[in-house]
Order: C-alpha cells, then sequence, then structure tokens
C-alpha cells in the first residue's frame, strides 16, 4: 500500500527537499503552496509531484484544499507543516499585523492543516505528523519574537497532540533546523554569512534542506512508531536544549 504524503509549502527550499526526498522514499505526495505560481508550476515539471495552491493561515481553504488532495490521492498518512513565513523587526517597531501574519502561518497553519486529517488518521489507526521548527523557537532570536514565538509554539503543539495521538498509532514530532542553505539564507550578504552566521556553527557550514527532508523520511517511516513527542534538533550543534 502506497502511503499518501502531504507537504505544506511543498515547492521551495527546505519543502521542495523533503517533497522530493519522500517521493523517492516511495510515498504518493502532494506538495501545497500559497502564492508562487511560476515556482510551484517549474518544480511539478521537474518533479511530478502535484502541486495544490492555498494558504495555510485559512482554516476553511485548508478543509478544502484537503479533500482536493484526498480526492485526488487518497487519505493523508503523511502530514509535514513545513510552510512559514518571516516578517522579521524589532519588537518596539514589530506591527499588530507582522505578529498575526507569522502566527497565522507558522502556528495557526499548523492547527488548520494537522485538524482537518486527524479524525481520518485516528479511524486508520495510523498517521505521522511532522512539524517543522526552528533552532529559534528553542533559543530565540532578536527581531523575530513573531517567528520565535510561533515556531516555539509548534513545540508545545507536537508535544501536547503526541500524547493524544499515541495511542490511535499516530506520531507527532518535530524537527528545528539551524541556518540550512535555502535561497533565503543563501540571499544573505556573503560577509554576513562568513562572518557572523557560519561561524556560530560548530560543523562549519550551512546545512542541506536534504539533511532536514532525511530527517522528516525517517520519522514518517512505518519503523518510527515508538518514536512521538520528539523533537530532532538538526543545527550542525550550534545549539541544544
Amino acid at each position: 500500500m502506497t502511503r499518501v504524503a502531504l507537504v505544506t509549502g511543498g515547492t521551495r527550499g527546505i519543502g521542495a527537499a523533503i517533497s522530493v526526498a519522500l517521493k523517492a522514499a516511495g510515498y504518493s505526495v502532494a506538495a501545497n503552496y500559497a502564492g508562487n505560481d511560476a515556482a510551484a508550476e517549474a518544480f511539478t515539471a521537474q518533479t511530478g509531484i502535484a502541486a495544490f495552491k492555498w494558504s495555510v493561515a485559512d482554516y476553511d481553504a485548508c478543509a478544502a484544499g484537503i479533500k482536493s488532495v484526498q480526492d485526488a490521492l487518497g487519505p493523508v498518512d503523511v502530514l509535514v507543516n513545513n510552510a512559514g513565513i518571516t516578517r522579521d523587526a524589532m519588537f518596539h517597531k514589530m506591527t499588530p499585523a507582522q505578529w498575526r501574519e507569522v502566527i497565522d502561518t507558522n502556528l495557526n497553519g499548523a492547527f488548520n492543516m494537522t485538524h482537518p486529517v486527524w479524525s481520518g488518521m485516528r479511524d486508520r489507526k495510523f498517521g505521522r505528523i511532522i512539524n517543522i521548527s526552528s533552532i529559534n523557537g528553542q533559543k530565540g532570536q532578536a527581531g523575530q519574537a513573531n517567528y520565535s514565538a510561533a515556531k516555539a509554539g509548534d513545540l508545545g503543539f507536537t508535544k501536547a497532540l503526541a500524547q493524544e495521538g499515541a495511542r490511535a498509532g499516530i506520531t507527532v514530532n518535530a524537527i528545528c533546523p539551524g541556518y540550512i542553505g535555502t535561497e533565503m539564507v543563501r540571499a544573505i550578504d556573503e560577509k554576513v554569512l562568513k562572518e557572523r552566521i557560519i561561524p556560530q556553527i560548530p560543523v562549519g557550514r550551512l546545512g542541506e534542506p536534504e539533511e532536514i527532508a532525511r530527517c522528516v523520511v525517517f520519522l514518517a517511516a512505518e519503523d518510527a512508531g515508538f518514536i512521538t513527542g520528539a523533537t530532532i534538533t538538526a543545527n550542525g550543534g550550534q545549539y541544544s536544549l
């Protein structure tokens, strides 16, 4: 039986690597995206993975989008809550809109996506929920009170939901990437990367999206059923709890 995996923010960056890795591992994959049609079309053309457009910040859109995925591929067995945005500002300059936008996507989005698939997973006695949090949800980061709060909230959501899903065969885990060599990170000024960011990483380099994707494939596997409520810290040794 081919398991169905749904990856939010799944056509670019870490999400794209996760989608590709899950397909290579034998899953039937759907990649959600919110806005970049050109990137989504290119991703589907290159990988053969179907892309579905909706905003994870909108509960009704999530319910409708998930139905579209399930109509096309079947019930969702693996959900990867990867979609996220930044609206960085020092707190004294942060606007209510900047706060709400990040919370709505990065934290409420995890609820909006997980809630519609939860009952089906319970009925089938199998599910894998994998939440992509962040090193900054663990340690905090100046200029990211909104992002850090949302990503820390994802960890609390993971731990609580893991306890509810355990006896129904549903595992809920989180991954906290550090600085990963995505298009967004590599757009940072090279001098800042070399002099301020990479020196903080003990392994001496940025992570690769594929390294996060391999963590997801591990947690999604049938054999990972005894691992739930866990956080995998993948940051090159930069921070540990």
